[in-house]
């Protein structure tokens, strides 16, 4: 599933125009990330996002053996709630 999609999906399910839907979406995700960047976000029910910061290390290139250097990074991490779990695990 891309944004597209969401964005259409969210459109159908309430009326919307897909440019409103558009707005809802982008407005969601860019607080989302801003969250992201000060703290873990939680969402109820959801999950929870979180911010790791990664050490700089030694990498290596399975085929020519040859070594360099992964720079230090910051990924994000994302923990399903059990409410999510609980539903992608039952058999509807």
């Amino acid at each position: 599933m891309i944004k597209k999609d969401l964005i259409i999906n969210l459109s159908n399910k309430t009326g919307f125009s897909n440019s409103f839907s558009n707005k809802l979406i982008n407005d969601f995700f860019s607080s989302v990330v801003n969250i992201i960047k000060t703290n873990k976000c939680i969402i109820k029910n959801i999950g929870t996002f979180k911010l790791i910061n990664k050490k700089e290390r030694l990498g290596r290139n399975p085929k020519t053996k040859e070594e360099f250097t992964i720079s230090k990074r910051k990924t994000v991490s994302f923990i399903a709630s059990e409410k999510i779990i609980d539903f992608l695990n039952t058999d509807k």
